[in-house]
């Protein structure tokens, strides 16, 4: 079920699935930055043919001026819209497309007069190639990352909207890759597309039984969603349509999962929550439910293969199902995931090792997600503890801040709970662990440390004596006369000499 997309037969087009597989790597690194830095992404299709290959190599050697020259635009333009032969017209805008891989070009391209409606004009023509090979000039201009490229394509955006619901899923794909490029770089695109029926379109298109059409159509939708109106404007419309309960049934684990299409859908699920425009909705079409079982599911995975493009469907998996569990509306839906404690926290811990040594950047997801469910829920602590979970989680400590922050949150939390679960931390390695953080710079990973120590020295009052015998005052002196940690050191000091 996680091997790669088998491919599709293409006669006229050459290693598709090999650039299919260098697209998805680059993808990898493009999900890493909007994970991290909520940077714009944008995808390009070019599947050339063998003989198109070739003489694109030629044209290079000659050199590329002559390629992208205000006047060979304009001959291009000229041929395509008004030569004898198909062949030569589709050759025309063949030349024009390699010309626009090349920012000088597209700029040319948009300042000569008449350009685009020309281009228009050879998209809405009768002729299957020239339509095609017309939108993928549209395809090179949309990946342009200047904006004022991006709303010269109006024009054609209604045109690309109503072929989405064409019968040739190529076409349908590159459309929806354009008309994604476009979205997210230009309000006045999202403001022409949207009373035009862009939502109605899209949830038209999540029917289609064409994979490559599925995971367009998800990049499509995230793109939108990263809109900076899409609160407001965008995300209502799409609650109201039918594409929630797609969406989720994309996310099904099955035999019919598709790894590339439910990361997309994912992604676009997350930008949903984080709205919060109406998270109870997606939480009453069985968000949780789903989204736990598809953790269970990678978890599995995890441990059946090593293929690293599993961590990009976690990372917005997690950070769903974080952010689900913080709404009220949890609660009256049948408990938290609606599906037992154990099998939730050990899938989560299969997944927190696999990141560990593959992928340490998104342990602070797996942990926020562990945070949030220990946060209120005595019996997922009883979970982690009757697991016997808890050295694994403090092995964590060493990785980074950030990480001990988190794991001394988790361990916070099931402290609070009481005597028992003090208890049952009690003995072990955790008093050692806590010294060892104590020592830390960070000031917050202290300050969580104290945290823990008081809730032990509260429930536990033998940890107290343990503590002394280990030199733990001499531990907490460090921090006396950090302004941020004096009360809860002096309180823990006085606790400690009151024993």
């Amino acid at each position: 079920m996680w091997s790669r997309r088998q491919g599709r037969l293409r006669p006229t087009v050459c290693a598709v699935e090999e650039l299919r597989r260098r697209r998805r790597e680059q993808e990898a690194a493009l999900r890493k930055a909007r994970r991290e830095q909520q940077l714009v992404s944008k995808r390009l299709l070019r599947e050339d043919a063998p003989e198109e290959a070739g003489e694109g190599c030629v044209a290079a050697i000659l050199g590329e001026a002559e390629v992208r020259g205000q006047g060979k635009v304009q001959q291009f333009l000229r041929q395509a819209q008004r030569g004898t032969e198909e062949k030569e017209r589709e050759g025309a805008l063949v030349s024009l497309r390699r010309g626009l891989q090349h920012p000088e070009t597209q700029q040319t391209f948009i300042q000569l007069e008449g350009s685009m409606r020309t281009l228009v004009g050879l998209l809405t023509s009768n002729q299957a190639l020239l339509q095609l090979e017309a939108a993928r000039c549209l395809h090179e201009l949309s990946h342009s990352e200047q904006s004022t490229i991006a709303e010269a394509c109006l024009p054609a955006t209604s045109y690309l909207l109503t072929y989405l619901s064409g019968h040739s899923s190529d076409f349908i794909e590159l459309c929806l890759y354009t008309l994604g490029n476009l979205i997210v770089e230009s309000e006045a695109v999202r403001r022409q597309l949207l009373p035009q029926g862009i939502v109605p379109a899209l949830a038209a298109c999540i029917q289609s039984p064409h994979v490559a059409v599925l995971e367009a159509l998800g990049y499509a939708l995230s793109q939108l969603l990263q809109a900076k109106e899409a609160p407001e404007k965008i995300i209502p419309s799409i609650l109201a349509s039918t594409l929630p309960q797609h969406m989720l049934q994309m996310l099904q684990p099955g035999p019919k999962l598709n790894p590339g299409v439910a990361v997309e859908f994912a992604w676009c699920l997350h930008y949903i929550i984080c709205s919060q425009v109406s998270n109870p909705l997606l939480i009453g079409h069985g968000a949780l439910s789903t989204l736990g079982l598809l953790l269970l599911d990678l978890a599995g995975a995890v441990q059946r293969t090593e293929d690293a493009g599993l961590e990009l469907l976690a990372c917005p998996v997690l950070r769903c199902l974080s952010n689900l569990l913080t709404e009220a509306a949890v609660e009256t839906v049948g408990g938290q995931m609606q599906l037992r404690d154990e099998r939730v926290v050990a899938a989560l811990f299969i997944l927190l090792q696999f990141f560990f040594q593959k992928q340490p950047s998104l342990l602070p997801e797996g942990l926020w997600l562990l945070n949030n469910l220990t946060a209120n829920s005595p019996s997922f602590c009883t979970s982690l503890l009757s697991l016997d979970l808890i050295k694994s989680l403090l092995q964590l400590l060493p990785v980074s801040n950030v990480v001990s922050v988190m794991v001394l949150t988790v361990l916070c939390n099931v402290a609070e709970k009481g005597p028992a679960y003090c208890q049952r931390l009690w003995p072990g390695p955790l008093l050692p662990a806590l010294l060892h953080t104590l020592a830390f710079s960070d000031t917050e990973v202290v300050g969580q440390s104290l945290e823990l120590l008081h809730l032990l020295f509260l429930y536990q009052p033998e940890a107290v004596q343990v503590f002394l015998q280990q030199s733990g005052l001499q531990a907490l002196e460090r921090h006396q006369e950090e302004a941020q940690l004096q009360d809860r050191v002096y309180a823990l000091q006085q606790t400690a000499l009151q024993w």
